[in-house]
């Protein structure tokens, strides 16, 4: 167990390799001929992982994932355009805010923090309003850990004639989607999350018909999605200042997911963390949010304990004095708390993991994970 560094149970940042961080130590030169390059790997290594090779471009966006995403929907989507955004969690709403700030039209169908959109709610959707040009979901919805069925919405969204955006901040690079079968104008994520690289910058997969026919659609400068890959083609540079150490650190990230057996390896080993990590909780009487088919291998909400002596924050502490840094939960509804499956996590952070949780309960003199709906049902 890491007790000097802890490591962190969260969707991203995350825990990093030694060697990611030593790529970080060296200087770089934004207009450099060896940034440049770096700069171009990068992009079509990410766009073969897609099998966009002949249909899609990548442009890198500087800034969180939510940067990014703003980026995305201002400059693919019309002024005179509209929305519509499957909401099921914090990063669906936060959709529907860039849009209000935007001034742009949308629609939204919100299941609440535990179901997912379905292709038939999609359908009725579309088919009762002709004036919705792109509908936005997020793959991975990690206010919850629900994994949203994006192949059958897409299905839905293209027979429709409509534009498919997909936040995959917390799925690409552990989930598998390929731009051949699941036709997306744009998929978006960042380098902190499923590559295991350091926070700095997002990137956009995007359909280059699409953004051709974006020019003038943005509100902004700086995030124009389309004046940034209309520059990075003509001089191979980002527009303004690159995160070049983070570059540096994604590109040895890419080398060791690659290690790893790339989108198949990495999400095996996610895989294997989260259905050990489920099943030991449940061992200690915790319940999961989402019934096991929605379950993603990213992150899993677990109920909070409703003994009266649970109180998140002591919880929180004591599990960062062991090593392990949690997450609080997202939810509208429900006491909650997420454990994240991503970063470097192997069996050994797993089993201290829940050796630790096992511990702080006995701290906190709660013999069970048990939560309130639980609790009273025993009673009952």
């Amino acid at each position: 167990m890491n007790t000097e560094q802890p490591y962190l149970l969260t969707p991203g940042p995350i825990t990093t390799t030694l060697s990611v961080k030593q790529a970080m130590l060296q200087d770089w030169g934004s207009w450099d001929g060896e940034f440049r390059a770096m700069t171009a790997a990068l992009c079509q290594r990410l766009i073969a992982l897609v099998d966009g090779e002949r249909s899609h471009v990548c442009v890198p966006m500087q800034g969180s994932g939510t940067f990014a995403v703003e980026a995305t929907l201002a400059t693919l989507i019309p002024k005179q355009g509209k929305l519509l955004i499957l909401m099921n969690g914090a990063y669906g709403q936060r959709m529907g805010r860039i849009m209000d700030y935007l001034g742009r039209d949308y629609v939204a169908l919100d299941k609440g923090d535990y179901a997912p959109p379905r292709a038939h709610e999609v359908d009725s959707i579309l088919a009762a309003d002709p004036a919705i040009t792109h509908v936005a979901v997020v793959h991975c919805e990690t206010s919850s850990g629900i994994l949203n069925p994006v192949a059958e919405i897409a299905e839905t969204v293209v027979r429709h004639g409509r534009r498919l955006i997909i936040d995959a901040m917390s799925a690409f690079g552990a989930i598998a989607i390929s731009a051949r079968e699941v036709p997306f104008d744009a998929l978006i994520s960042s380098a902190n999350k499923c590559f295991e690289g350091v926070p700095g910058f997002g990137f956009v997969l995007v359909r280059q018909s699409a953004l051709e026919a974006s020019q003038g659609h943005a509100h902004s400068l700086s995030l124009d999605l389309f004046d940034q890959w209309q520059y990075l083609v003509k001089t191979g540079q980002w527009r303004y200042t690159p995160p070049t150490h983070v570059v540096a650190a994604f590109l040895q990230a890419l080398d060791e997911h690659a290690q790893e057996g790339g989108i198949a390896g990495r999400h095996a080993r996610y895989q294997r963390n989260q259905q050990r990590l489920v099943a030991g909780m449940l061992q200690l009487g915790f319940e999961t949010l989402l019934s096991d088919e929605w379950l993603s291998p990213i992150i899993v909400t677990f109920f909070a304990p409703g003994h009266a002596n649970f109180d998140f924050q002591t919880f929180y502490d004591r599990m960062k004095a062991r090593g392990f840094i949690i997450y609080p939960g997202k939810l509208t509804a429900a006491e909650s708390f997420r454990l994240g499956c991503i970063g470097q996590l192997y069996d050994a952070q797993i089993d201290a993991v829940l050796e630790s949780v096992a511990a702080v309960l006995d701290e906190m003199e709660i013999p069970t994970g048990a939560p309130a709906h639980a609790l009273n049902a025993q009673q009952n």
